[in-house]
């Protein structure tokens, strides 16, 4: 274990004091606002963004969500936030996604899918690198990648951190629930384990072990939910038609 990883594991207890009182917290939200604008960027769920230390989405760190289905049904949570970044006309990045988004479908939440722009990596280096080289971009308003059930060491994870630091990208690794064992850098790590109820497992300076439901009457009206049953502690996986996702099946041969 690395001095950086035991530091983290300090930092992460609920225990620990990180220095909260007003006057830190007056230079840091001052410091923040100065780089990154005020707060954090709003989820789209007033529930959500009320038990987030930034009052919504950190973008200078990385966000971690764990889930049992690829982080593919997982896409419900970020289509708001995707919706509003499409203002910007900057690209919003996928990368080794699990299956093709389906086009359609994230047009009609009102998502420019021609500012949609897909990485297909060969190989774990690739997808890491891929990963580093869309956070460090200044074109880029929203990194999702999809780092799936690969072991990866905390050094690793820290590029991708520092990564997001340097740039104002929203930054989402998802990765599988057997990770929230593992360290991690991350600033936010937030787990799907019913549906549409978001765990919070860690978050730098904020509540952490917080379960929170996103309600519906916050969803766009007429329009698809993408929001899929975990199958937390179930033996198969769940088919209900809930189960929808902005992915399509893959092409043959793909």
């Amino acid at each position: 274990m690395d001095t950086n990883e035991m530091l983290e594991q300090v930092i992460s207890r609920n225990d620990t004091w990180r220095g909260r009182h007003r006057y830190f917290q007056d230079h840091q939200t001052s410091a923040n606002n100065e780089c990154h604008g005020s707060g954090g960027l709003a989820t789209g769920y007033a529930a959500l963004d009320a038990q987030l230390q930034q009052g919504g989405w950190p973008l200078n760190s990385t966000i971690e969500l764990l889930s049992d289905g690829c982080g593919m049904g997982a896409m419900g949570l970020f289509l708001p936030t995707m919706e509003h970044l499409s203002a910007q006309g900057r690209w919003q990045v996928f990368i080794a996604p699990p299956y093709k988004p389906y086009a359609p479908l994230l047009a009609a939440r009102g998502i420019d899918t021609r500012q949609v722009l897909l990485v297909h990596p060969q190989n774990r280096q690739d997808l890491l690198w891929a990963t580093e080289q869309a956070l460090r971009s200044t074109t880029c308003s929203a990194v999702f990648s999809w780092l799936g059930a690969h072991e990866y060491g905390y050094s690793e994870l820290r590029k991708l951190q520092l990564a997001a630091a340097s740039g104002d990208s929203l930054a989402v690794m998802f990765r599988a629930n057997q990770a929230e064992l593992n360290h991690s850098p991350a600033s936010l790590r937030l787990q799907m384990r019913e549906y549409r109820k978001v765990h919070i497992l860690k978050q730098r300076g904020g509540n952490q072990s917080v379960d929170i439901d996103l309600s519906p009457a916050e969803d766009a009206p007429l329009q698809p939910q993408l929001w899929e049953l975990p199958v937390w502690s179930a033996g198969t996986r769940n088919t209900s038609t809930h189960n929808n996702s902005a992915m399509s099946a893959p092409s043959p041969g793909a």
